[in-house]
């Protein structure tokens, strides 16, 4: 369902009264104030092209209920943004609840008989949960998830480990650009939690292991979404002024097709406020006798006319189902006659009633210097903006309690014909604005843009003004910075040229990127612009305010669009995508191909790749072609990438769209989505991705790529392996060897020199003089001879102390520089996380003493985390050194005592 409503409007009430005057019966059944009953539920395939399905309740509470319900299923962001598994999951629910796949059975059937696949057949009762996913693993051969699988260490295991799995979690799946303090890597125990939702095997999860199967529901499941879950609520601080927000707007709204022919509908008003836009249009044309009655319609044109009043009962009912926050009206008014007008702004007072913004607030007087309210201070509130008369007194607060009856004092002015203000770009003229209408008027009023110059002297930050695309591009075109100044205090809103008679639309991005607020677009086109527009304004909770980057809120801060410099207190990023596969792209045997668009400022490196077209193949393709790399993305927090399928001959299948700075790195799924935004339950892409801090060519080679990560201090091992400590150790078994050459060479000389002087001995001495001469020698000399080897022994052992402890000190020596140079990365790294934390700190500041203790306790603990692992870094050095004295050296340090 698109959008259920409550079906006590006119649509639904119309619908009925034709639908129950076909059976009395069940008109007799529902009894008296049936209309209370009656549930209309809207459903289509774009804003346009929507039908009706009526229903009766048997009570105004069940009508309640069920209305309440389907409306909150309808409009679910999470629902609509769900994981892989969460999809493949829906399509199971409703073949067994309903025993169809719906439109989904004909495009599985349609897909087999191209790809000539038989099937046997299953019974119902047997086609399981777990059935149908092991349908769908002999239906898609995945071998890319085999080869994922292996590079986490499964070496053609059917398993990997736990610490396998953790490794690969927070190696390749962390966003490295997180501070690791406030979003720390996966624990053993979170990554245990994990293996027990995937992996079936109670056997392998004993072992601490999981299958194949488990690590491929993983990757589809929803801790693995490309885009963290918490993006798609509120995150933004929605306490800034109106000016520092870009607000999702809507151009004719009433049209339903171009802008010369076609319907208009008051119906649009609903649906477009349902999609999350914040700023609808009314061209509002004089009503014709008898009844007098304003009309809203293109001017001057062939499209069809509508009631005023029933456009604000549609937006009355639908203003803030979507979102709480301020709806604006932009009128452009041409009701030259003073009494319709103010027959418009009674309908406006009695048809929003309270909700409609009439008096300032107390705290933002419209007065030169004050800046706009912020969108949390007009929740729930109608804003107008229509030309203001500035020629009337202020009016009394009695004119919001005016019953329909009263006339206009007859001194306001013309009764009939008023002056007209030209504009360019829309059709006709609009006129002066009577009292009453002035009177609705505050925080947006429309004024001719006079120049930078005059505006930054008026300082009346309530004034904003109006640009055709055009006239907005020559602007951007010749001061870029002075707009970007003009947008921080005061509103823009750029809508498209009048040539666009086919309702397209210019890319919206062009104007964001100089912060205009309100860049208005035709909805019932659901071109390349409108998906643009539709992805980015789907998160911050699809409220309709996305909060511009801090450079452009910033008084201090000047900012250049064109810039290809890195900006100021900005990071920028470096993305790198490849497309892995795709699942069920098409019911068609054809060749698909896959686009990556990057959407951002115009300084930004490369901003479009296309993958091959597969072989004929739409079931599930496999590309693992090159790195997409987008190098150098200036402004990630404002850029945004389009990953997009087509059929070989270029018929759309579907897209998606990616705020850059949310990305998360490594293998995902991401769930294509059609033109309008809406999922699409089968059709998928496996990519890869890395998103990592910008750092320019010439500082690569010294980038710090142990920012973010524990430093690990030195083993002993390790130490051995430094090349000082090895250079040593081999010049230390060099001299050894000589050494031992040099007594060895000494020992013969000495032994050959005594055995000449034994045969040289004198023959006329008795030969037992002799002999006894030779023993007393030879003890002699073997006396001698060890006293000779203990002193060279002794010098050795002397030489070898000296080495060792050279050899020591080297080691120690080599331990304190590692130490030191460790020391000075730990010190860099806390002083980033300082910045970074600061940064945080500062975008989330609040000015409230509770916020204030809270940053100081931020503060106060990451000092904490910083201190205990400069404890633990000296604690381990200590360690070392003392392993090296006690352990390795027990002699060196015997000898020293």
């Amino acid at each position: 369902a698109k959008s259920p409503t409550l079906c006590k409007s006119h649509r639904a009430q119309d619908s009925f009264t034709r639908f129950i005057s076909l059976d009395m019966r069940l008109l007799e059944l529902m009894g008296e104030n049936s209309e209370g009953k009656m549930v209309s539920i809207v459903h289509g395939s774009d804003l346009v092209n929507i039908s009706f399905l009526n229903v009766v309740a048997m009570t105004e509470d069940e009508a309640k209920i069920w209305t309440e319900e389907l409306f909150t299923l309808a409009t679910n962001i999470l629902s609509q943004n769900a994981s892989r598994h969460t999809f493949l999951r829906k399509v199971f629910i409703i073949k067994q609840e309903f025993n169809d796949f719906g439109v989904h059975e004909k495009a599985f059937c349609s897909l087999l008989f191209a790809l000539s696949l038989q099937l046997e057949g299953i019974k119902q009762d047997d086609f399981t949960w777990e059935a149908f996913q092991k349908f769908l693993d002999s239906l898609c051969f995945r071998p890319e998830i085999q080869s994922i699988f292996e590079e986490c260490g499964s070496k053609k295991k059917p398993f990997i480990s736990m610490d396998q799995l953790t490794d690969f979690i927070n190696r390749r799946q962390r966003d490295s650009r997180l501070n690791e303090v406030l979003y720390p890597p996966l624990k053993k125990e979170q990554v245990r939690q994990i293996m027990e939702k995937y992996e079936k095997n109670t056997g392998q999860l004993e072992r601490d292991q999981i299958s194949l199967q488990g690590f491929s529901r993983y990757l589809e499941g929803e801790e693995n979404t490309i885009v963290p879950p918490e993006r798609l609520d509120i995150i933004d601080d929605m306490n800034q002024p109106l000016s520092h927000y870009f607000i999702n707007s809507s151009h004719n709204t009433y049209l339903t097709v171009g802008q010369l022919t076609g319907l208009s509908s008051v119906e649009m008003y609903r649906q477009v406020l349902l999609t999350g836009c914040r700023c609808v249009e009314l061209d509002c044309w004089k009503g014709r006798l008898p009844d007098e009655e304003p009309y809203i319609t293109h001017g001057f044109t062939m499209t069809t006319e509508i009631p005023f009043k029933e456009v604000l009962e549609a937006i009355a009912e639908s203003a803030f189902k979507a979102s709480p926050y301020p709806v604006i009206l932009s009128f452009e008014n041409h009701v030259d006659s003073v009494k319709q007008q103010a027959k418009m702004a009674e309908y406006c007072r009695t048809i929003f009633g309270d909700a409609l913004l009439i008096d300032p607030l107390e705290k933002y007087p419209l007065a030169p210097g004050y800046p706009l309210p912020s969108p949390h201070e007009l929740q729930g509130k109608i804003l107008i903006k229509n030309k203001k008369n500035h020629r009337h007194r202020p009016l009394s607060g009695s004119i919001r309690r005016r019953e329909m009856g009263e006339q206009s004092s007859p001194n306001m002015g013309m009764q009939t014909k008023l002056g007209i203000y030209p504009l360019q770009g829309t059709a006709g003229s609009e006129v002066k604005a009577t009292e009453e209408m002035s009177y609705l008027v505050n925080y947006i009023e429309p004024v001719k843009f006079k120049g930078f110059e005059v505006t930054s002297k008026r300082r009346k930050y309530f004034e904003m003004s109006s640009f055709v695309e055009t006239k907005g591009m020559d602007i951007l075109k010749s001061d870029p910075v002075d707009f970007v100044e003009y947008n921080k205090n005061q509103l823009s809103r750029i809508y498209p040229k009048g040539t666009r008679v086919d309702s397209s639309n210019f890319m919206p991005q062009i104007f964001w990127n100089i912060g205009c607020q309100m860049v208005a677009l035709n909805f019932q086109t659901p071109d390349l612009p409108m998906q643009l527009n539709m992805g980015v304004f789907e998160y911050n909770g699809r409220s309709g305010y996305i909060l511009k980057p801090e450079f452009m809120r910033r008084t201090d801060k000047h900012f250049d669009p064109f810039t290809e410099n890195i900006v100021d207190g900005i990071v920028a990023n470096t993305v790198k995508i490849r497309v892995v596969s795709g699942q069920f792209l098409s019911d068609k045997k054809v060749g698909v191909y896959v686009e990556v668009d990057l959407f951002g400022l115009p300084g930004d490196t490369k901003r479009k790749y296309r993958t091959k077209t597969s072989n004929g193949n739409s079931l599930d393709p496999v590309w693992n072609d090159d790195t997409f790399l987008f190098n150098k993305i200036v402004l990630p927090t404002l850029a945004s990438l389009r990953i997009a399928v087509f059929e070989e001959n270029g018929k759309f299948v579907g897209h998606r769209i990616l705020p850059v700075s949310a990305i998360r790195p490594g293998y995902h799924y991401i769930n294509l989505k059609n033109e309008l935004n809406q999922p699409l339950l089968l059709p998928s892409l496996l990519v890869y991705t890395e998103a990592q801090d910008y750092i320019p060519n010439e500082h690569q080679g010294n980038s710090p790529s142990f920012l973010g990560i524990d430093i690990q201090v030195q083993t002993i091992e390790d130490l051995r392996q430094h090349k000082d400590y090895v250079k040593l150790i081999k010049k230390q078994k060099k001299e050894l060897k000589e050494l031992r050459a040099k007594n060895l060479k000494k020992v013969h000389t000495q032994a050959d020199a005594y055995c000449i002087q034994l045969f040289t001995v004198e023959p006329h001495e008795p030969v037992q003089h002799q002999l006894n001469a030779l023993d007393h020698e030879l003890e002699k000399q073997t006396l001698q001879l060890k006293e000779g080897q203990m002193q060279e022994l002794l010098k050795l052992r002397q030489e070898l102390h000296i080495q060792e402890r050279e050899k020591q000190h080297k080691l120690k020596q080599t331990a304190n520089e590692r130490y030191a140079s460790q020391l000075k990365k730990l010190k860099e790294t806390c002083e980033k996380e300082k910045k970074e934390l600061q940064k945080i700190l500062d975008r989330k500041r609040q000015n409230s003493i509770s916020e204030a203790r809270n940053r100081e306790k931020d503060r106060t603990e990451l000092e904490l985390a910083q201190d205990r692992r400069k404890d633990k870094l000296i604690s381990r050095q200590k360690e070392v050194l003392k392993h090296i004295d006690e352990e390795l050296f027990p002699q060196v340090s015997k000898y020293a005592q």
